[in-house]
């Protein structure tokens, strides 16, 4: 099950439970077997909202500037400190970091080693973009689904995440970081409409 709670604040129930950039959670769920953080900015990086959906034993995985503030909360064991173009196994799930940086715009500089994610489960692919342009690399990815940023401003607009949608080809892809900060909520229509018929596309943003 995929749920999308606002923003880029996923919810995968996937036999592990796995939250990425939580935000704005409606109630303490205390269920995450995994975290994952994108970058730090606050739409991001919500301590509020990673206390609530944390327990004990939770994983949180994350970016360099973001591990002074997590390091509170979760033993070293715990916490994953990585950056781009790594893989690595947290419970049994292949995780792949792939750079997420802007590229004619200062809120996402490379040199800052935020991070995309590449999760492989069950033989399914799921590539959640982070906050990024489109980027050479990401012709070559292959994914089953894609979780692309569509809001523009910060990201790629919705004409931008169009082609590069086609250019990966994904099985199911799900626009994510508009309608709560910058793009309409409209957004996710406009996009739908001019997906290729054959990739299946999910707006799970509730408006």
């Amino acid at each position: 099950m995929i749920t999308i709670n606002e923003q880029a604040s996923i919810k995968l129930e996937l036999g592990k439970i796995i939250y990425i950039d939580p935000l704005h959670l409606k109630e303490e769920s205390h269920d995450a077997d995994i975290i994952l953080i994108t970058h730090s900015h606050w739409d991001h990086l919500s301590m509020e909202d990673i206390l609530k959906c944390r327990k004990d034993n939770t994983v949180i995985v994350t970016v360099g500037d973001s591990y002074g503030a997590l390091s509170p909360y979760f033993s070293k064991e715990n916490l994953i400190l990585t950056k781009p173009n790594e893989t690595f196994s947290v419970l049994g799930i292949e995780i792949q970091t792939v750079p997420a940086y802007s590229l004619n715009k200062e809120y996402h500089l490379e040199e800052y080693q935020w991070v995309g994610y590449i999760l492989t489960l069950e033989n399914q692919k799921y590539y959640i973009m982070g906050d990024t342009d489109a980027l050479d690399f990401m012709k070559d990815i292959s994914c089953d689904y894609l979780f692309i940023p569509i809001g523009g401003k910060f990201t790629m607009n919705v004409e931008e995440a169009i082609e590069l949608t086609k250019v990966i080809h994904p099985n199911v892809v799900i626009p994510i970081h508009y309608g709560t900060i910058v793009g309409d909520s409209s957004l996710g229509e406009d996009f739908k409409k001019q997906i290729p018929s054959d990739i299946e596309c999910q707006l799970l943003i509730k408006f």
